[in-house]
């Protein structure tokens, strides 16, 4: 650095430059230098390093280097070769004062330790980018991992910055930071806890997003968008959208409709009341009508005179096995209920083939408007409660 300053000084003397203000050129042709390089190297890095990255990138047929070297990676690498070359040549424009050459060097210092905080947060976004796009990973709710990772990050380039500013060692921030543990604690509790709680729902596999859960207590019923440190953020039918703390989903229950997704039925369990005064014993003509009939296949008799509710029971079952649009692997099933003073439940339980909302509603009124339609086929009646037209009648008669 001597030699090249002596150097200087005696190029400007040979120039007639006054003795006087032949330092203070030489530390301003220095500068200029200094910065001409940094802005050549930045120059060089845009227009060569990185056009030649993204061309390389754009031949290839995979996805993870498109988003590894985006163009916020590329952006934040560039700002910080600069920084690097100012820091290491700023020795040789003021080596003639120390005070000052310390404090221009922190403060570069520092510029490098924020441009290097962005570069690996934006590296980090990269790889959340490519697990997101993973065949197995994209199912997990990795965002709230890397955003503790960015936090790490963070925490660590602040503690840098001021260890900097104040001429202490990093240890001796941290050693401090770990007295004021208590204080920290209640500062980032939500923080810690949505960080714990979404380790144990990524690790038990609890939520992913996506799931449809249900949580009453919070007004939640819908699609999971996404998990963070902090949030759950589920966008209801309604098209409304709940914010749920992670923690809450660990400590309080709920729905997660991922397993009806994800055996391609929808349960459906609903019963119909039967008057119980319509039961009553077939009578032959009835039951040699009944025999005439395809959906009797397979009925078995009981030996005795047959119930009409037995043998409608019967034409429900064949009725949901030869339904296009009932799942035919699944459970199915008709079964009695406890009698009520609502009359006699008689319950079907099956699941629909297909888990899309607005068809299963449909394949329900499909099966209940055909049963209330045949119902006096087998001279039973449903179960009502008089209402004001039935009593004008029984007025009238």
């Amino acid at each position: 650095m001597e030699s090249l300053y002596n150097e200087l000084t005696s190029l400007l003397q040979q120039w007639g430059v006054q003795t006087g203000s032949m330092g203070t050129l030489a530390r301003g042709i220095m500068i200029v230098g200094i910065l001409l390089i940094a802005w050549l190297v930045d120059f060089f890095c845009r227009r060569v390093i990185v056009t030649s990255i993204r061309k390389v990138t754009a031949k290839t047929h995979n996805k993870w280097d498109d988003y590894l070297f985006n163009d916020k990676v590329l952006n934040n690498l560039c700002h910080l070769v600069p920084p690097i070359v100012v820091y290491a040549l700023l020795p040789f424009a003021f080596q003639e004062q120390p005070n000052f050459l310390s404090f221009a060097m922190k403060l570069c210092w520092v510029y490098i330790t924020i441009v290097s905080v962005k570069l690996i947060c934006s590296f980090l976004t990269s790889l959340y980018t490519i697990s997101s796009e993973h065949e197995k990973l994209r199912e997990r709710s990795m965002k709230g991992f890397y955003q503790m990772l960015k936090l790490v990050v963070i925490c660590i380039g602040v503690i840098i910055i001021v260890s900097t500013l104040i001429d202490k060692d990093p240890l001796n921030i941290l050693a401090g930071l770990g007295a004021s543990a208590a204080i920290l604690t209640l500062v980032f509790k939500d923080t810690i806890m949505g960080l714990v709680a979404g380790v144990q729902l990524t690790a038990n596999d609890m939520l992913r997003p996506g799931d449809w859960i249900t949580m009453p207590k919070f007004g939640a019923d819908g699609s999971v968008l996404e998990v963070t440190l902090t949030t759950v953020k589920i966008q209801n039918w309604d098209k409304t959208i709940t914010t749920v703390p992670p923690y809450a989903l660990v400590n309080d229950s709920f729905q997660n409709w991922r397993g009806m997704w994800e055996s391609g039925g929808r349960r459906i369990k609903r019963s119909l009341n039967i008057d119980m005064h319509t039961v009553r014993f077939c009578t032959e003509k009835e039951m040699e009508a009944y025999h005439q009939e395809e959906w009797m296949q397979g009925f078995e008799t009981t030996g005795k005179q047959e119930v009409n509710l037995y043998v409608f029971r019967h034409y429900v079952e064949y009725y949901l096995r030869h339904h296009p649009k009932v799942h035919q692997e699944l459970t199915m099933m008709v079964r009695q209920l406890q009698p009520t003073p609502e009359g006699l439940p008689i319950e079907l339980y099956f699941f629909s083939n297909g888990t899309t909302w607005i068809p299963y509603e449909r394949l329900q009124a499909e099966v209940f408007d055909h049963l209330l339609a045949v119902l006096p086929n087998f001279g039973l009646k449903v179960f009502q409660s008089p209402t004001g037209l039935d009593l004008q009648m029984l007025k009238n008669c």
